[in-house]
């Protein structure tokens, strides 16, 4: 079952700050709507004051942790030992979208290498926090990190990736609207 705190201790704090992966799940509240669960990586996660953290979010193909954070706020992070000592690291909370050019922008973006690339911040407030074994985790060796995401943003330009935003972020694959919405300028 592993082991349950209120709030983040330094050892989790340090095993977090030396993970390379992590992985971040949320779900919408129908019963029929499906569960997101994405691996993050790119030195995308920070610790930030008290029991707050985040990570810079890139565009991708969805925007499922916007539509359901909007929705409900429910998310949970992952982080697993991949070197070392086997440990499984859950932090569970109530998460939101940071998008550009609002007041919470302008407090945590500084907290993250931001990109043109980036679409949003997701912050979570962690009530809990859960280790266990990771016995069964196997052990891989960081090789580095891939470039393919900034190549794609480069070769789309400002524009094209406004209207990437537009077309593949607005909603989920559930039809929920995301903090992006469709009201992108520009």
């Amino acid at each position: 079952m592993g082991k349950f705190f209120t709030a983040l201790q330094p050892a989790h704090r340090e095993f977090i700050q030396k993970q390379h992966l992590f992985f971040v799940s949320t779900a919408p509240l129908s019963g029929d709507g499906r569960i997101n669960l994405s691996p993050k990586g790119l030195d995308s996660f920070r610790i930030l004051p008290g029991d707050r953290v985040g990570y810079m979010d890139l565009i991708g193909s969805g925007n499922e942790t916007s539509a359901h954070t909007l929705e409900n706020g429910r998310i949970s992070f992952m982080f697993c030992s991949f070197e070392g000592s086997p440990l499984i690291l859950r932090l569970y909370g109530r998460g939101r979208a940071v998008v550009p050019g609002t007041q919470e922008w302008e407090q945590f973006s500084p907290h993250f290498n931001i990109y043109p690339s980036t679409r949003q911040l997701i912050i979570a407030d962690i009530d809990l926090v859960q280790t266990s074994c990771g016995f069964g985790i196997p052990l891989f060796e960081y090789a580095g990190e891939r470039d393919i995401h900034f190549n794609w943003a480069e070769k789309k330009g400002e524009a094209g990736l406004k209207d990437y935003i537009r077309e593949k972020n607005a909603v989920s694959v559930d039809g929920l609207v995301t903090d992006l919405g469709a009201d992108l300028p520009g």
